[in-house]
């Protein structure tokens, strides 16, 4: 038998299984008096599920270390393991986490601090619907252009 089609099908299992888990954590929020005020919450927590997918995540679908390393050099920007580590202190909210949980990771996308990942992913997503609106040669981004 063709292991990886195998490979292949349980990774699917594992994203399906990984995307309820994050739907359910979704409708937790959604539920949550906290975020009552929220504008467009279940359109900004669809946004950051697939935002959250695009990492490679754990088995226990959390971002670690190499999962953000991977995804932040996707974007071109490397960075070192303190910095790296930085980032995820400042998500997880400690210095003891070494990976992100979805849930770390709305309280930061929603949360009122701007963390350094936020920033980026935030920066990111500009950036993709100004490729959308213009038509011309993209522009390179770096971060000397971050607000």
């Amino acid at each position: 038998m063709d292991n990886n089609a195998q490979g292949g099908k349980a990774y699917g299992l594992l994203k399906s299984q990984q995307e309820e888990k994050l739907n359910s954590i979704n409708e937790a929020f959604l539920s949550d008096s906290k975020y009552a005020e929220e504008e467009d919450l279940a359109t900004k927590l669809e946004m950051f599920k697939k935002k959250y997918m695009e990492f490679d995540l754990n088995d226990k679908g959390d971002i670690d270390m190499m999962g953000l390393k991977r995804m932040l050099e996707k974007l071109g920007l490397a960075k070192t393991h303190l910095e790296l580590k930085k980032m995820m202190s400042e998500v997880a909210g400690g210095p003891s986490k070494d990976t992100i949980t979805y849930h770390d990771f709305l309280n930061m996308m929603l949360g009122k601090r701007n963390a350094i990942l936020k920033l980026i992913l935030m920066f990111e997503e500009m950036g993709k619907e100004q490729e959308q609106k213009d038509v011309g040669p993209p522009s390179r981004k770096t971060f000397s252009d971050l607000p």
